[in-house]
């Protein structure tokens, strides 16, 4: 029953996240690259929207710190590692040169193409491929 409601609950948070993305506009890639656009027409808007998941998920992460296991019973997993490294700077830049180039990153592309944007579907095989090398070829052993 706790697997039931813990999956009904990941269903709902993934159907309000995607909304919300949906909403803030994190799902047009013009509006995304015109956030990024610091020299030309900049938009700021999604900077509140960034700003919003913050003090959203600041809090959230201080609570569930504090837990052993999450609301549905399972391990409470959280990552730990403080260290900055090569690899997470080159992942980082990769990151932001696929968002300017797109305009989008990987929760709005899902949401976009499940929304029939057809161009987010160039972007999710790209991101597949991406995390298919990952796995085969750079994953730590």
């Amino acid at each position: 029953m706790i697997r039931f409601f813990g999956g009904l609950a990941s269903l709902l948070s993934g159907l309000v996240f995607g909304w919300g993305l949906t909403l803030a506009g994190m799902t047009d890639p013009g509006k995304v690259k015109a956030f990024l656009d610091l020299a030309g027409a900049w938009d700021p808007s999604l900077a509140l929207v960034m700003g919003a998941a913050i003090a959203v998920g600041v809090p959230a992460f201080a609570l569930a710190a504090r837990r052993q296991r999450a609301w549905s019973g399972d391990a409470m997993e959280i990552p730990r590692n403080r260290v900055i490294d090569t690899r997470l700077v080159l992942g980082g830049v990769l990151f932001g040169f696929g968002w300017g180039i797109g305009g989008l990153c990987p929760g709005p592309a899902i949401v976009a193409l499940g929304a029939g944007m057809g161009e987010a579907g160039i972007f999710v095989l790209a991101m597949l491929a991406g995390m298919l090398v990952h796995d085969r070829f750079l994953a730590p052993r």
